[in-house]
C-alpha cells in the first residue's frame, strides 16, 4: 500500500481571527494553484479558526484541531471535545505535542485516552512522540520513543492503529533553529516503523505515514522527505508564512 505523503501545518497560539482567515485563504489559492501531486495539506489552526477555515479549505486544504479532552463531554470548563471539533468541519487533531507533554503535563495514558475519544468521533490523529536533548544525548531516544508508542498508541487494536498519522519531533529541535540531519531522522522514522511491525505487521506498518517535526522548513524538507521512511512533516514556524509553506507542500510535486 502507498503511503499518504503529508504536509500539516500548525499554527500553535498565534494568528488572530482576521489574520488567520487571510493567511488560510493565501494557502489555499497556492495550493489549489501549485500543487501537482497527491499530497495532503493541512492547517491545525487555534479553535476560533476551525469552522471558518473548514469552510474555506473544501478538497483542498485540511483541517485539523491542536488538542481535544479525552471525555466526551462534560463539566470541563475552558476545554473542547472530540466531538465538537468534527461538528466544524475538522478531519484531523494532533495529539501528545511535546509543547502539550512539557507544559501541560500531558502523559502517554492520558494521550492514549484523547487518541481513542478522537478516533472514536472520526477525527484522524496526528500522534507526536520524540525525545528531549538529554534524551539524545544520553543514548536513550530509542528507549522514550518506543515507551511513548507503548503507553500512548499501542493498546488500539489493529485496525484503529492503521487510522493514525505518526509524528516524530525531536523535541530539542522545536523553535531552537537546531534540525536533525536527513540521516538522523532517516534513523528514527525507520526504527519507529519497525516498532510498528513488531507490533502490528508489516503491512501496516508500510501503510502508517511517518511525518518529521523537528523545524522543517523550505531549504531542508526535499533531503528530509526524500528519506525512505519519511513520508512528510508536521510544521510549525514555517506554516505561518504562506509561501514558506506551500513551498514545502510542493517538496511532493509530482
Amino acid at each position: 500500500m502507498t503511503r499518504k505523503k503529508i504536509v500539516a501545518g500548525n499554527w500553535k497560539m498565534n494568528l488572530d481571527y482576521a489574520e488567520g482567515v487571510s493567511l488560510f485563504s493565501e494557502i489555499v489559492n497556492m495550493v489549489r494553484d501549485e500543487k501537482k501531486g497527491d499530497q495532503i495539506a493541512i492547517i491545525c489552526s487555534p479553535y476560533i479558526h476551525l469552522n471558518s477555515l473548514a469552510k474555506l479549505g473544501g478538497e483542498t486544504v485540511k483541517i485539523g484541531a491542536q488538542n481535544c479532552h479525552q471525555n466526551e463531554s462534560g463539566a470541563f470548563t475552558g476545554e473542547i471535545s472530540a466531538k465538537m471539533i468534527k461538528s466544524v468541519g475538522c478531519e484531523y487533531v494532533i495529539i501528545g505535542h511535546s509543547e502539550r507533554r512539557q507544559y501541560f503535563a500531558e502523559s502517554d495514558a492520558l494521550l492514549a485516552q484523547k487518541t481513542t475519544i478522537a478516533l472514536k468521533n472520526g477525527l484522524t490523529p496526528i500522534f507526536c512522540i520524540g525525545e528531549t536533548l538529554d534524551e539524545r544525548n544520553n543514548g536513550s531516544y530509542f528507549e522514550v520513543l518506543k515507551s511513548q508508542l507503548e503507553q500512548g498508541v499501542f493498546g488500539l487494536e489493529a485496525a484503529d492503529f492503521s487510522k493514525l498519522v505518526i509524528a516524530y519531533e525531536p523535541v530539542w529541535a522545536i523553535g531552537t533553529g537546531l534540525t536533525a540531519t536527513s540521516d538522523q531522522a532517516q534513523e528514527v522514522h525507520a526504527y519507529i516503523r519497525k516498532e510498528i511491525a513488531a507490533k502490528y505487521g508489516q503491512e501496516i506498518a508500510e501503510a502508517t505515514s511517518i511525518l518529521y517535526g523537528g523545524s522543517a522548513n523550505p531549504k531542508n524538507a526535499a533531503e528530509l522527505f526524500a528519506q525512505p521512511d519519511i513520508d512528510g512533516g508536521l510544521i510549525g514556524g514555517a506554516s505561518l508564512k504562506s509561501r514558506d509553506f506551500v513551498d514545502i507542500v510542493k517538496t511532493f510535486n509530482s
